[in-house]
């Protein structure tokens, strides 16, 4: 009887070993098979901190589809960057450079596999912002107040402590060093402090958290040159020492020729290129600004020659006449959302097409 019992026993144990082996298999199959669905630049974005794949993208009309016969603000679009790169985007008012860093930043919805950061839609994937991997400083703390004005800084009598102590899991280590980076005093009132300082405030509580992605929209225009030299350097830090990767758009480029790894130049909503900044002598030589003045002042001379942009010039003496849908408006009253009038030879003056 004992050796019949120790022959089920060991029946038994063959038996659950072979499921666990089907079972096995099968798991390993449905894995794999999940694999070979994914698309290739899902599979290949991982090694990218951010991946950009033929991007299309225009701003939709009322009901939410693109408005017909205008073009695409974004055109075929391919980007990648590495982790640790710094990236320095670059590119005229209008060329899309605001609108790519929103699009990186969730903002707006486009097809999953043709942005990612982080190997994630950024869009689809809202654990990327809320968990501060992904973090976008940009734009200004205001807001449009009705008959009171537009761009109203956001103001209120409290101390900045308190807005950057509202951000949750950020070390007291990390507040001191950001607040002395930028040197943000925290007794500071909000409603008293200058535009400089309220953006030192805005930078210091969106660098908060330790980020793996950071899109940055012309956040030092209102920065002093020590401020916004500390600034970069704290960057490049990070960059250096977490394997962060920072995309960021600016129009003031003196003194950054040591800051990029790669240079990115947007123009018409397409990317002319992304190099390695060592590839661009322009940067050693210390002629950052020439070089992009060089670039923009070529684009706006293609331009004019196709006939996509002309050339508009005032002549006092046209004032009030209509020629071809282009109209002199000076003295036009009130403006809409404000107290402030645009009175003729007024600095509010304005020319309207």
């Amino acid at each position: 009887m004992a050796k019949l019992k120790a022959e089920q026993e060991q029946q038994q144990q063959q038996q659950q070993q072979e499921q666990q082996g089907q079972q096995q298999q099968q798991s390993n199959g449905h894995a794999k098979q999940q694999e070979a669905e994914q698309p290739a630049a899902v599979a290949g974005a991982a090694e990218h901190s951010i991946a950009v794949r033929h991007l299309d993208f225009a701003y939709p009309g009322l009901d939410g589809r693109p408005i017909p016969g205008r073009p695409p603000l974004i055109t075929d679009m391919c980007l990648e960057l590495q982790p640790g790169s710094r990236c320095l985007l670059i590119g005229a008012n209008g060329a899309g450079k605001t609108t790519l860093l929103k699009i990186l930043a969730g903002k707006h919805m486009v097809p999953r596999e043709q942005v990612l950061v982080l190997g994630r839609p950024p869009f689809h994937d809202t654990e990327l912002t809320t968990s501060g991997h992904l973090a976008y400083v940009g734009g200004n703390w205001t807001r449009d107040i009705a008959f009171a004005g537009t761009s109203i800084p956001l103001t209120g009598d409290f101390p900045a402590r308190k807005m950057i102590d509202a951000v949750p899991g950020v070390s007291e280590e990390r507040k001191q060093r950001l607040m002395s980076v930028l040197d943000v005093d925290p007794a500071w009132r909000m409603h008293q402090v200058s535009d400089g300082q309220r953006r030192r405030v805005q930078i210091c509580v969106g660098l908060l958290r330790p980020f793996k992605v950071l899109l940055l929209d012309e956040i030092t225009v209102d920065l002093d040159v020590l401020g916004r030299a500390d600034l970069m350097r704290f960057l490049v830090e990070e960059c250096a020492a977490r394997g962060a990767s920072i995309i960021y758009a600016t129009h003031i480029f003196d003194g950054l020729e040591f800051w990029p790894t790669h240079v990115a130049y947007v123009a018409r909503g397409q990317l002319q290129f992304c190099q390695p900044a060592s590839s661009l002598p322009q940067l050693a030589q210390g002629q950052l600004l020439e070089m992009v003045t060089g670039l923009l002042r070529q684009e706006k001379q293609a331009m004019q020659a196709a006939g996509i942009e002309k050339p508009l010039e005032y002549d006092p003496a046209r004032e009030g006449e209509v020629d071809a849908g282009f109209s002199y408006v000076w003295n036009n009253g009130w403006v809409p959302g404000t107290l402030g009038t645009s009175l003729a030879h007024g600095t509010n003056a304005v020319m309207r097409m």
